[in-house]
């Protein structure tokens, strides 16, 4: 990571919680090529329907954010400095 990109995270960091989801979701939003469709929509729709049943059935067990995160991170090859 950049030393500016760096200093742009730890600024980010200091932000309030509900801030820094805020600004989260615009970055990831930002990625976009364009803008979603309806039916683009819908299937997103449907997709969080049928994981949200599959937790409330017990048919998925959730984890934590932080072994979520871990993962994430190892499967891409990344090494965590936050832990």
């Amino acid at each position: 990571m950049a030393a500016d990109a760096k200093q742009l995270l730890a600024e980010a960091l200091r932000l309030p919680s509900r801030s820094r989801a805020a600004l989260a979701a615009d970055l990831i939003e930002s990625l976009d090529d364009g803008e979603p469709t309806d039916e683009v929509d819908a299937a997103w729709a449907e997709e969080i329907r049928e994981r949200l049943a599959q937790v409330d059935s017990g048919a998925v067990e959730t984890i934590p954010w932080s072994e979520a995160r871990r993962r994430i991170l190892a499967a891409a090859g990344v090494r965590d400095e936050t832990s």
